[in-house]
């Protein structure tokens, strides 16, 4: 019952190789992006670090800020 399940009349190996290949696939890419978004994050933090009032408006008026900002309004 199992084996014919794995097999899948000979085309398991097509099957499962396009299901691994997929899931490591999507995991490179969720690290990738996981990692970049950790850079950013942290430029973000190196550069507005504690956010004085002063400082916030200067970020808010800023046009890539603001678009980041745009559905968030604590800062």
């Amino acid at each position: 019952m199992i084996n014919d399940f794995l097999y899948m009349n000979g085309y398991g190996s097509y099957v499962w190789s396009s299901f691994a290949f997929t899931f490591f696939s999507f995991s490179v890419l969720y690290i990738i992006i996981k990692i970049q978004y950790i850079k950013e994050r942290n430029k973000f933090i190196s550069k507005f670090g504690a956010l004085n009032s002063e400082k916030a408006q200067v970020a808010r008026n800023q046009n890539i800020n603001k678009e980041i900002l745009s559905r968030s309004q604590s800062i």
